[in-house]
């Protein structure tokens, strides 16, 4: 062989070799950004957990607050309607004295003036 083939030739290695090179860069860049595009929707999709997690604990505590309240105004409704039902029939028990204190009196009055017109 000729110094001019043995030329040829490694200069054409060194081609195929720099061709390789370049794919094997171009195979290694790819991977790359595939693992980040993987690990940026893994990263999508925990955060999505996360956040699921947080909004059904947020709705949980919620519920529980809300149904304190409403237990707690409940209550304060049965004590208020208790306390107005003690306060009518102390209402009426006092009516009813002065009503028949009113009608005493007012009988009392009536027998004066009959007493009065008939003298």
């Amino acid at each position: 062989m000729s110094d001019d083939t043995k030329n040829h030739q490694a200069v054409q290695a060194l081609q195929s070799i720099k061709e390789t090179e370049e794919q094997a860069k171009k195979i290694i860049q790819n991977a790359r950004e595939n693992e980040a595009q993987m690990v940026i929707q893994d990263a999508y999709k925990n955060a999505d957990k996360i956040k699921e997690e947080i909004l059904t604990e947020a709705r949980k505590k919620a519920e529980a607050i809300k149904n304190e309240i409403i237990n707690k105004a409940n209550e304060e409704a049965e004590k208020t309607r208790k306390s107005a039902a003690l306060e009518e029939k102390k209402l009426r028990e006092t009516a009813k004295k002065n009503m028949k204190l009113a009608v005493k009196k007012t009988s009392e009055k009536i027998k004066d003036l009959l007493k009065e017109g008939w003298q």
